[in-house]
């Protein structure tokens, strides 16, 4: 799958005491790679899902809308495990509402964690990766970076904004074999979800193929592809029960 040789694989999941962080700390786990699971408040999700890992695995934790922060981690990570070849950025926030009366510190707060610290990690990874001329970078995004939607011109914002760091760092990258795409899930069921009103989830349940919420497992399975598509790079890959189209 790669030119490490024998040099341990390791990975780099934000977000991972989320249920779909979470989900794709199992997928690679299962593709042998050396976790880092990072969380921004979940330390005790954090240590239990590395406790359900079968390989060596580390816990960090950093705000990713601060550089030094981020850049510490990444070091921290490095001399625990090796060099990280994959990196799933997989953390997001999400404060909806009407941009006529939001707070300007939640839209801010929203594009400096979804969008600023999408950069941050990439930008912390990257060199390594491209000495190592191979590497893999998964921006998890949403639906909502392609349609628009009442009450979240922030997290669409943000998201838009890691769709097009997505296409255009894929170009700078693909001559040492480091492919940087989106994965794009639908409704899923975690702890965003459940934080909306019910009358929005009905409404954007009605506008899936399926009218019900994805699995987290169901949607980490696209890392596997990502992970093994040699000549797939700059793409958003959506997983997302047919919202995107509806």
């Amino acid at each position: 799958m790669n030119s490490e040789g024998d040099a341990p694989r390791v990975a780099l999941v934000t977000g991972a005491s989320g249920a779909f962080g979470a989900a794709v700390a199992r997928v690679l786990d299962g593709r042998g790679f050396r976790l880092a699971l990072h969380y921004r408040s979940g330390l005790d999700r954090a240590r239990k899902i590395a406790a359900e890992l079968s390989r060596p695995s580390v816990v960090v934790q950093a705000d990713v809308c601060d550089w030094s922060a981020t850049k510490a981690m990444v070091t921290q990570v490095q001399d625990e495990l090796g060099v990280v070849s994959v990196l799933v950025n997989s953390g997001a926030v999400r404060m909806d509402g009407l941009m006529a009366t939001q707070s300007v510190d939640d839209w801010t707060a929203t594009i400096n964690v979804n969008l600023i610290g999408t950069f941050h990690t990439c930008r912390a990874v990257l060199p390594s990766m491209l000495r190592q001329r191979w590497g893999r970078i998964i921006n998890v995004v949403s639906p909502a970076g392609l349609i628009g939607s009442r009450g979240q011109t922030a997290y669409s914002a943000s998201k838009a904004g890691v769709m097009g760091l997505t296409r255009s760092l894929a170009l700078e990258c693909g001559k040492r074999k480091v492919t940087v795409n989106a994965l794009s899930p639908g409704l899923m069921a975690t702890a965003l979800t459940e934080e909306m009103p019910d009358e929005v989830r009905k409404a954007l349940l009605e506008r899936t193929a399926f009218g019900r919420l994805g699995q987290p497992e169901e949607i980490a399975k696209g890392v596997e592809l990502l992970l093994d598509a040699d000549y797939m790079t700059g793409q958003v890959l959506s997983i997302d029960g047919g919202i995107s189209i509806s």
